[in-house]
Order: structure tokens, then sequence, then C-alpha cells
């Protein structure tokens, strides 16, 4: 079984957020991810991963403002500072956390911003970001999103992405491969993550459609979770799903899994 991590955005919103931590560690896991650590002291986070011996496994550079539509600013030509200032405030956060690897959004391609330009713009920061965080001993990964869930979204599959890290042209960077958003995208999720585990740093998942728990739509994880382990995979899987129904009653998938297992 891999090694599971609570997203604690998505998961048990039922609760203040610095009580999810617990929660999570209640339900068994050992590590948790988020979208953004930012609005939080750092230090009260670190007390709480600590207090429920849990690894901070992964969370996202800023990425703007999130509340107004912003997915992420490294695409964008005209926030380039702004990027540049946010990678310096996530190795400060990182340290704290003890976190060894972050994710770099690529946002929407700005409106007037071709294709290219944009992608040349996320390169050049991705330069800046990787060498930053490789001096600090923090891994950066990227990913690609699914364009049904965010249109005009900057990077969209594993090939773009791949050349992309190729274009950056270091090993502290990595894919953060979303089970979900490529399976929208392109598919063929087995054959992908085998042959591109070398380049995959951070592993995602969710079902599709309706991005909930395993076992509510098209994907077979009992088979994945199975030929993820088959294939060497080490790294985090991070539980990114929007409960069907409630945190409690969605994790009936993890319980169920287990006993098939035994």
């Amino acid at each position: 079984m891999p090694k599971l991590a609570a997203n604690l955005s998505m998961l048990f919103n039922e609760l203040p957020f610095i009580e999810r931590f617990s929660a999570a560690a209640n339900f068994g896991f050992k590590g948790v991810e988020y979208l953004f650590p930012y609005a939080f002291d750092a230090n009260e986070l670190k007390a709480e991963l600590d207090r429920n011996h849990l690894k901070q496994v992964l969370f996202n550079l800023p990425a703007g403002d999130w509340d107004a539509g912003d997915r992420g600013i490294a695409a964008d030509p005209s926030r380039i500072d702004e990027f540049r200032a946010g990678v310096s405030l996530a190795i400060e956060y990182a340290k704290v956390l003890g976190c060894e690897q972050v994710n770099c959004l690529a946002g929407i391609v700005p409106a007037g911003v071709s294709q290219e330009a944009a992608e040349e713009t996320l390169i050049e920061n991705l330069k800046f970001a990787n060498d930053q965080l490789e001096k600090a001993g923090i891994r950066l990964v990227i990913e690609a999103i699914n364009t049904r869930d965010i249109p005009g979204f900057a990077l969209t599959n594993t090939r773009q992405a791949l050349r992309i890290c190729d274009a950056v042209g270091s090993e502290n960077l990595s894919l953060q491969y979303d089970i979900y958003h490529m399976q929208i995208m392109e598919g063929d999720i087995a054959p992908t993550l085998k042959s591109t585990l070398s380049r995959i740093g951070h592993i995602q998942i969710a079902d599709n459609p309706g991005r909930h728990e395993p076992g509510t739509g098209e994907l077979n994880y009992h088979f994945l979770f199975r030929y993820i382990d088959e294939i060497g995979y080490q790294g985090w899987v991070g539980c990114e799903y929007k409960p069907a129904t409630t945190t409690e009653e969605g994790l009936k998938w993890l319980v169920d899994y287990n006993q098939n297992e035994e």
C-alpha cells in the first residue's frame, strides 16, 4: 500500500483547519498536505505536526489571490517579481515545517499573453525557484491540471510537463502526477506512471467523475495502488479529493481497501 497523505484543504472540512491535523492522525494518516500554509503562523502549524506525529509532505508556492480566481502566477510575465518573492516565503515555511518538497502551480495564461510566452515565463521562473529551493535542500514539483476544472491553465498534460522539466534541466525538479487530472486529459494512467516513474516526485488521487474518493467513479484504485507498489514508487500519495458526503463516510474506501488486502 502506498504512503497516503491527507490533503487538509479538501478533507475534514467539517472542522477548523488547525483541528484537521489531529483528525487526520486519528484516521491513521502519517503525512499531510494542503494548498497553502501562509494564512497561519509556521510555528503553530509545526506544533500541530509534532503533536500528531505527522510529516508535512507538500504545499504549494504562493499562487496569487486564490479567492479572486488566481490559480498560480508562474506563467504570468507581469508578476515575476511577485513570484520570486513567493519562493522566498515558501522556503521560510518549508524550513520550519520540515517540508522537503513544494509544488509550483503554473496558473492560467493571462489575457493577451500567448501560450509560448507563458511557457517561456514559466520555464524562467522554474529555473529561479528550483535554484533557490535546491540550495535550501527542498525539491520542486510541477503539476499538470485539466482544462475542464481550470480552463486556460498553462500546463495540462504529462508530455508538456516533461518538456518543461527538460528545459529547466535539473534533477531537483520533477512531476506532481495527479491521477484525477490526467485521467481527464490523457488517460492511460498505469503505463504513464511506469514510463515516467523516475520523473515523478509526488502523486495525488481522486476518482473521476466528481473528484470524489476512490471507488465512486471509473478508476480502479485497487489495481492502481497495487501497481504503484509493484513499479517501485517510494514517494507519498496525496488524497486530494472532495468527499462525496462527509470525510468520515468517504474514508470507508480506505478501510475497505485494507480489509481486502489482508
